[in-house]
């Protein structure tokens, strides 16, 4: 019996940090080779899915040089870090026979495509894995909100937030053993309680939209199937 899918098309955000492995920054190449195998299990569901990668893994190991810069300067370097874990997801999905495009807010045309919201969409529909990189390509946007807006932009139903616990909490739970897991939560609960979800830019654009955000463990294996087969993991905010 075939499984049942919950979603038909989702968005997956990955912070930078995510790709780093146990390093300080920069790229693992076994911890991005197993997200990609976890993308390609979803793809062969049958499921469109585009990603959003965060910067951080490299931003933050020259965060130093930045100081007192122009903070327009400063976001540009991190939308450029963005496309470069782009490139590398990308070549980490192909090398397992998945087709895989993608489009940058920031022209780098030797590399990647430039966004086109519909061009977006018909890659999605022709079964190719879609990486929105270069952020909004606007400075003073987080990736966060990058992901919000190229999700209702492609149509998608939902975003999956992965991190490295296992949903939304209180406080830190790798600090705090005490810390109060949630399950369910509104985006207004997580405005008004401050919680770290996304940044608010990010929390309002998705709930004046009516789009909902499942909050995940990617460091367990086969999370992002289970997530998309409607298996009951992590914090749904909606």
């Amino acid at each position: 019996m075939a499984e049942r899918k919950k979603y038909k098309r989702v968005l997956l955000k990955l912070s930078g940090e995510a790709l780093k492995g146990d390093g300080e920054y920069g790229i693992c190449p076994e911890t991005i080779n197993n997200i990609a195998k976890q993308v390609a299990e979803v793809k062969s569901l049958g499921i469109e899915i585009c990603l959003v990668i965060g910067g951080g893994n490299i931003f933050r190991g020259i965060a130093g040089a930045t100081k007192g810069m122009d903070r327009s300067n400063a976001d540009y370097m991190g939308m450029l870090a963005t496309i470069m874990n782009a490139i590398a997801m990308q070549d980490a999905l192909e090398n397992i026979g998945v087709h895989t495009r993608i489009l940058s807010a920031i022209e780098v045309k030797e590399v990647c495509e430039s966004y086109i919201r519909r061009r977006a969409i018909r890659h999605l529909e022709k079964g190719r894995v879609v990486i929105f990189a270069g952020g909004t390509g606007n400075p003073y946007f987080t990736t966060d909100t990058a992901a919000c807006l190229r999700a209702m932009e492609a149509d998608c139903e939902v975003i999956l937030k992965a991190t490295n616990v296992d949903g939304v909490y209180d406080s830190d739970p790798r600090k705090n053993q005490q810390a109060k897991f949630f399950d369910k939560l509104t985006y207004l609960e997580v405005l008004n309680q401050g919680l770290k979800v996304m940044d608010a830019t990010a929390v309002s654009l998705c709930m004046d939209n009516g789009l909902p955000m499942i909050v995940f463990n990617l460091k367990k294996e086969g999370n992002i199937k289970k997530v998309i087969m409607g298996e009951k993991i992590g914090t749904m905010v909606d």
